[in-house]
């Protein structure tokens, strides 16, 4: 192997290396999912948390109604609602594609992608 070759080797070793570097970098720096879970009630923002923290909040709907968020395993999901139909609780976890609305409590649940 001639010098220029072995200088050319390390040099394109050296860039590979590099190279993966970055890469590893921007994948640890976008690896968590940075959705974060937005409530609106009547159409005003009431809250705003990020997807991967577990916690429970009551919300206060439109003229007294309350909805029961639970945010867990990177899912959010209204579990107790006191409007009649309940179509907020059986709608499921919220996702990036769809919502979960309480028509009757006029609240929004919905994931936003950070």
């Amino acid at each position: 192997m001639t010098k220029k070759h072995r200088n050319d080797l390390i040099l394109f070793s050296a860039l590979l290396c590099v190279g993966i570097i970055a890469l590893s970098v921007a994948i640890a720096l976008t690896s968590g999912n940075g959705e974060t879970v937005v409530v609106t009630v009547d159409g005003k923002e009431t809250l705003r948390v990020p997807l991967e923290e577990p916690t429970e909040f009551l919300i206060e709907g439109y003229d007294g109604g309350k909805n029961l968020l639970v945010i867990k395993d990177g899912t959010a999901k209204i579990t107790e609602a006191d409007c009649p139909e309940q179509i907020c609780v059986k709608t499921g976890n919220a996702s990036e594609i769809k919502s979960i609305v309480c028509a009757h409590n006029r609240v929004v649940v919905s994931i936003e992608k950070e």
